[in-house]
Protein backbone atom coordinates (compact mmCIF):
# COMPACT_ATOMS: atom_id res chain seq x y z
CA UNK A 1 0.00 0.00 0.00
CA UNK A 2 1.25 3.47 -0.85
CA UNK A 3 1.19 6.04 1.96
CA UNK A 4 1.53 9.67 0.88
CA UNK A 5 2.41 12.20 3.58
CA UNK A 6 1.72 15.90 2.98
CA UNK A 7 2.87 18.49 5.50
CA UNK A 8 1.46 22.00 5.30
CA UNK A 9 3.96 24.80 5.97
CA UNK A 10 6.57 22.60 7.70
CA UNK A 11 8.93 19.74 6.96
CA UNK A 12 8.30 16.61 9.07
CA UNK A 13 11.36 14.82 10.41
CA UNK A 14 12.13 11.23 9.47
CA UNK A 15 10.98 9.94 12.87
CA UNK A 16 7.49 11.41 12.34
CA UNK A 17 7.29 10.06 8.77
CA UNK A 18 8.32 6.58 9.96
CA UNK A 19 5.73 6.72 12.76
CA UNK A 20 2.95 7.70 10.34
CA UNK A 21 3.96 5.04 7.79
CA UNK A 22 4.09 2.34 10.47
CA UNK A 23 0.70 3.16 11.99
CA UNK A 24 -1.14 3.66 8.69
CA UNK A 25 0.35 0.48 7.22
CA UNK A 26 -1.11 -1.50 10.11
CA UNK A 27 -4.59 -0.64 8.80
CA UNK A 28 -3.97 -3.23 6.06
CA UNK A 29 -4.61 -5.91 8.69
CA UNK A 30 -8.11 -4.50 9.19
CA UNK A 31 -8.99 -4.09 5.51
CA UNK A 32 -7.77 -6.51 2.86
CA UNK A 33 -8.62 -4.27 -0.10
CA UNK A 34 -6.76 -1.20 1.13
CA UNK A 35 -5.38 0.54 -1.97
CA UNK A 36 -3.68 3.63 -0.57
CA UNK A 37 -3.60 6.31 2.08
CA UNK A 38 -3.07 10.05 2.05
CA UNK A 39 -2.00 11.73 5.29
CA UNK A 40 -2.06 15.51 5.76
CA UNK A 41 -0.32 17.08 8.75
CA UNK A 42 -0.74 20.74 9.63
CA UNK A 43 -0.42 23.21 12.50
CA UNK A 44 -3.57 25.20 13.27
CA UNK A 45 -2.48 28.08 15.52
CA UNK A 46 1.11 27.74 16.80
CA UNK A 47 0.45 29.67 20.01
CA UNK A 48 -2.49 27.54 21.17
CA UNK A 49 -2.82 24.06 22.68
CA UNK A 50 -4.18 21.15 20.65
CA UNK A 51 -2.87 22.80 17.50
CA UNK A 52 -1.61 19.75 15.57
CA UNK A 53 -4.05 18.37 12.99
CA UNK A 54 -3.81 15.02 11.24
CA UNK A 55 -6.12 14.06 8.40
CA UNK A 56 -6.05 10.57 6.91
CA UNK A 57 -7.93 9.44 3.81
CA UNK A 58 -7.82 5.79 2.80
CA UNK A 59 -9.27 4.07 -0.26
CA UNK A 60 -10.82 0.63 0.15
CA UNK A 61 -12.19 -1.07 -2.95
CA UNK A 62 -13.79 2.06 -4.40
CA UNK A 63 -14.81 3.59 -1.07
CA UNK A 64 -13.02 6.53 0.57
CA UNK A 65 -12.82 6.69 4.36
CA UNK A 66 -11.68 9.88 6.09
CA UNK A 67 -10.72 10.94 9.60
CA UNK A 68 -9.48 14.27 10.92
CA UNK A 69 -8.32 14.78 14.51
CA UNK A 70 -6.63 17.54 16.49
CA UNK A 71 -4.28 17.02 19.46
CA UNK A 72 -1.18 18.33 21.27
CA UNK A 73 1.18 16.26 19.10
CA UNK A 74 1.09 14.84 15.59
CA UNK A 75 1.61 11.34 16.97
CA UNK A 76 -1.45 11.63 19.20
CA UNK A 77 -3.55 13.09 16.37
CA UNK A 78 -2.49 10.27 14.02
CA UNK A 79 -3.39 7.63 16.63
CA UNK A 80 -6.83 9.22 17.12
CA UNK A 81 -7.35 9.12 13.34
CA UNK A 82 -6.27 5.48 13.19
CA UNK A 83 -8.78 4.57 15.92
CA UNK A 84 -11.55 6.41 14.06
CA UNK A 85 -10.64 4.69 10.79
CA UNK A 86 -10.63 1.25 12.44
CA UNK A 87 -14.21 1.91 13.55
CA UNK A 88 -15.17 3.05 10.05
CA UNK A 89 -13.53 -0.02 8.49
CA UNK A 90 -15.42 -2.40 10.78
CA UNK A 91 -18.72 -0.65 9.96
CA UNK A 92 -17.86 -0.81 6.25
CA UNK A 93 -17.20 -4.56 6.54
CA UNK A 94 -20.53 -5.12 8.31
CA UNK A 95 -22.45 -3.40 5.51
CA UNK A 96 -20.82 -5.51 2.80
Amino acid sequence: MKVTINAVKFRPDQKLEDFVNDKVSKLERQAAGLLGAEVTLKVDKPESENNKIAEIKIVIAGKDLFASKQADSFEEAVMLCIDALKTQISKFKERK
